[in-house]
């Protein structure tokens, strides 16, 4: 008997479950190869990767979609997934755009039978609208999509995260390298919780990188790969700046409420959308701060250029960003101490013990249709079929103290203003403010507000008359006809259903 194992015996008995010492490096033994000390989690193809990643049917795989548009790794990543012969995976993106029309053919050979995200667009988003899927899309928010995560229904087996750069051990950002994407805020989520971490990156860089947005001990694997997105495209589609002069009246109309709503003073804070009147409503702010004196606190959400001008301008004194919408946003963020990056947890997480989108004073949102009862939707368009995301359009509504939407009254000739919306995403009781090109409606559990707005010379009306202009200049839209059959589910912040999207009737 050892002098080791006879002292153990002599231990109490809570403490004789202690191992006998085995060496130094039993349970690290890379540690005595100074080559895998340092790269052992680098590998030269992403095969090699998927080789060691105990694939199997059935496993949950997530993304993120901060290039949007410009996104390389999705598709990539799925047809070598395919390649190996998985089935039935469960696609956890945290939005899917137009360019993912590839996964079309991953649903139909069945390498994909389930999917959770925020939204959808494209020949993607028409095809599953058309009955692609066996099983129903499922449609949460940025916040309830964390939620979820933690919950565990959504509980990912393998995040493979696309990042501009990295360092050997897995230290990884979206603001340095070639192609900056700005904020990971939907990768720091999966980064946490999923079980294993693929980084695939444009560039190694030097031990250690920091600060970074993923930490080396959330990373198991490292791939380097030519390109992972296109940061020009990032800011297209939903994101897009206008100079349309309908979109440009909309948002000036918006700063007139903002400026007149009692919430305009200073130290105020502030969240747009990712519509194009939202996010240019930003550019009508300035002259009205400097007139009043006042400086923002803060900016939430999806930063844009024109945010972080007024930010520049010292307007708004930080800037909280979980998704860049474009290169100045996410060049900013790389270099101002002030403009600081935030997961979608921080951000928007309804089960969080806090979340920033709690503290907003005014939020400017989008929408595809808004009815009478002031509940929108943001998901499908005005044929039945999926062409957007909820996003953080019902997280920041419901906690934002004065939540305006903003949208035309007719678009493309099919009236915005309904007398029930298609799809319900945030229901009438977040929403506050209603401004068209048409006319400004209030919500009547408001009337604080409409007070001051009217009182400012604002052209307010009701938003039943609203709803009758448009019948007047569109007529009366032909009724969308679905089949009895489910293919999306609606999922509120807090995981409840709000709402179902059917099947296109052909």
């Amino acid at each position: 008997m050892s002098n080791v194992t006879e002292a153990l015996l002599t231990l109490p008995d809570t403490l004789r479950e202690y191992e006998v010492f085995s060496g130094a490096n039993t349970h690290t033994p890379y540690l005595a190869d100074s080559k895998q000390k340092y790269q052992r989690k680098l590998f030269a193809t992403l095969d090699d990767i998927l080789n060691r990643c105990e694939l199997r049917d059935g496993m949950t795989v997530s993304f993120h979609h901060a290039f949007r548009e410009g996104d390389k790794v999705i598709n990539y990543v799925m047809a070598k997934l395919a390649e190996k012969g998985v089935k039935g995976l469960t696609l956890a993106s945290s939005s899917l755009m137009t360019c993912n029309s590839p996964l079309i053919e991953h649903i139909k050979n069945g390498v994909i039978s389930k999917i959770y995200t925020s939204g959808m667009r494209g020949e993607l988003a028409d095809a599953i609208s058309h009955g692609l899927m066996e099983e129903p899309v499922q449609i949460h928010s940025h916040g309830g999509r964390v939620n979820l995560i933690e919950k565990g229904e959504i509980n990912i087996d393998i995040a493979f995260l696309a990042v501009s750069c990295c360092d050997e051990y897995g230290n990884a950002s979206g603001s340095g390298g070639k192609s900056r994407c700005g904020s990971l805020g939907y990768a720091m989520v999966d980064a946490k919780y999923a079980k294993k971490v693929v980084l695939l990156t444009e560039s190694i860089e030097p031990f250690p990188y920091m600060p970074a947005s993923i930490i080396q001990d959330q990373v198991d694997y490292i791939v380097q790969i030519d390109s992972v997105g296109d940061p020009a495209k990032i800011s297209v589609g939903a994101a897009r700046v206008t100079s349309n002069p309908r979109e440009l009246m909309i948002a000036r109309s918006a700063a007139d409420v903002i400026e007149h709503s009692g919430y305009f003073r200073d130290g105020f804070s502030l969240q747009t959308g990712s519509g194009a009147a939202s996010t240019a409503c930003t550019r009508f702010l300035e002259t009205r701060m400097r007139k009043k004196n006042i400086v923002a606190s803060f900016a939430l959400g999806g930063i844009t250029g024109s945010i972080v001008d007024l930010h520049e301008k010292g307007l708004i004194s930080k800037l909280l960003d979980t998704q860049s919408f474009d290169g100045v946003a996410g060049d900013s963020l790389a270099k101002n101490p002030n403009h600081v990056e935030i997961s979608t947890s921080v951000y928007a997480n309804p089960a969080a013990k806090a979340a920033c989108c709690d503290r907003v004073d005014i939020v400017i949102l989008s929408a595809l249709e808004i009815d009478t009862a002031f509940n929108v939707n943001v998901l499908t368009g005005s044929d039945g079929v999926m062409r957007g995301a909820s996003g953080g359009h019902c997280d920041v509504a419901a906690a934002a103290n004065l939540t305006i939407v903003v949208a035309p009254l007719i678009r493309s000739r099919i009236p915005t203003v309904v007398r029930r919306v298609t799809t319900r995403v945030t229901p009438g009781e977040s929403i506050d403010v209603l401004v068209t090109d048409h006319g400004i409606a209030v919500n009547p559990a408001r009337p604080e507000v409409k007070e001051r707005l009217v009182a400012a010379g604002l052209p307010v009306v009701d938003i039943e008359v609203l709803y009758q202009k448009s019948l007047v200049i569109s007529g009366e839209p032909k009724p969308i006809e679905f089949t009895s059959r489910i293919v999306g589910v609606v999922r509120y912040r807090d995981g409840s259903v709000i709402d179902v999207v059917r099947q296109v009737k052909e």
